[in-house]
């Protein structure tokens, strides 16, 4: 068993040597692949992994929230994601993007509401484990429950920020008074008070209970529920853990965000595959792992990640997550993609001519025939 007070150094058997400083230790034991890595690395990936902890922090009366976009992670086209927390009865005020978001509840509850282009409204309530996705151009809101709230937005574009978004108050301040008043009805009088710039997240009272808070609109509900309650899915068993999807088989309104929440246990294993489609942007919610990405002609990478790290794999590239920790790894990955997709090295190789595989692989051909064909996803 390692020392957990050693100081690590970028030594790999007789190679290498010490790191006598200046450095930081602490970030070096975060990173021993990076700092050491296997011998099975060769070249130099792009960056793919950083923390919501090294993000910044915008501060506001009622929460909080930072971001990891393509600003952050460069390698990160396709998504960016969003922390935020809100104090019990505080607002992400009523707004609009022009991508989709797709969210989940890291802790405590909120109250969700929208209203689509047809007048048709949407208001329920989310918990830990759950998740929203609303379509992009629709306005909505979230309003902590009595015990606030901490949750996770996905955005189906890297260079996305939260801090670039199509506010109530940001569009009142700067339209006309007198045009707020023809378009309404109102009497200049009646606006005294309007803000004078956006509001973002502010302080508020909690919310009474969802029946009283129900608006009747004349058009109805929402066709497809934007709530669903992803933790309360069953879980797709294997050897090393369990797995969740999240798609427009089983969550119709997200057209654009697909989802997997992963969970491995200590010593399991994320299978050896890749995705055909899509790249692949992670969260981790607890627990240690390391992930290794295989980029093609010889390239190859390894990365460790702790909770509350964003990671990304690119397009095709083939990648594994092990669990290095002493608990269940948890992590939710995530594409830009109705459908989940992916591809496993061992079904390929279980579902091809054994004498193939054994000839490229200088293997027994019996060797290969022990591949299930089915695939594993998490292996012990």
């Amino acid at each position: 068993m390692s020392n957990p007070e050693r100081i690590p150094q970028p030594e790999r058997g007789l190679k290498g040597g010490p790191d006598v400083g200046p450095r930081n230790v602490a970030l070096d034991r975060q990173n021993p692949d990076l700092l050491a890595p296997p011998a099975t690395d060769r070249g130099t990936l792009p960056n793919l992994k950083f923390s919501m902890s090294m993000a910044h922090t915008r501060i506001e009366d009622g929460g909080w929230t930072r971001e990891v976009t393509q600003r952050e992670l460069p390698i990160a086209t396709e998504l960016a994601g969003v922390d935020m927390s809100l104090d019990p009865g505080a607002y992400r005020e009523l707004h609009w993007h022009k991508q989709s978001e797709w969210a989940y509840v890291l802790s405590g509850s909120c109250r969700i509401g929208a209203v689509d282009q047809e007048g048709r409204n949407f208001l329920e309530d989310v918990e830990k484990g759950d998740l929203w996705f609303f379509p992009r151009g629709v306005p909505h809101h979230i309003q902590a429950l009595d015990e606030g709230v901490e949750f996770l937005l996905v955005f189906d574009d890297g260079a996305f920020s939260e801090n670039a978004t199509f506010m109530m108050s940001d569009f009142f301040a700067h339209t006309p008074r007198s045009v707020i008043a023809k378009n309404f009805g109102w009497t200049p009088e009646q606006l005294d008070r309007l803000p004078e710039r956006e509001k973002y997240i502010f302080s508020g009272q909690v919310p009474p209970p969802l029946e009283r808070d129900q608006v009747v609109s004349p058009t109805g509900d929402v066709p497809r529920t934007f709530k669903h309650r992803m933790l309360a899915q069953e879980p797709e068993y294997f050897n090393g853990g369990k797995a969740r999807v999240v798609d427009q088989t089983n969550f119709s309104a997200a057209d654009s965000i697909c989802a997997a929440l992963v969970e491995i246990d200590p010593g399991g294993l994320r299978e050896l595959h890749w995705h055909p489609t899509d790249d692949e942007w992670q969260y981790y919610i607890s627990g240690q792992g390391r992930m290794g990405v295989f980029a093609s002609s010889g390239e190859n990478g390894t990365f460790n990640y702790q909770a509350g790290d964003v990671g990304y794999v690119p397009f095709a590239y083939g990648h594994y997550v092990e669990n290095t920790g002493s608990e269940p790894l948890v992590f939710l990955e995530m594409f830009r993609n109705p459908k989940f997709e992916d591809i496993s090295l061992s079904q390929w190789m279980a579902n091809t001519p054994a004498q193939v595989s054994a000839d490229t692989l200088n293997l027994p051909r019996g060797v290969v025939e022990s591949i299930p064909k089915t695939k594993a996803r998490i292996t012990a």
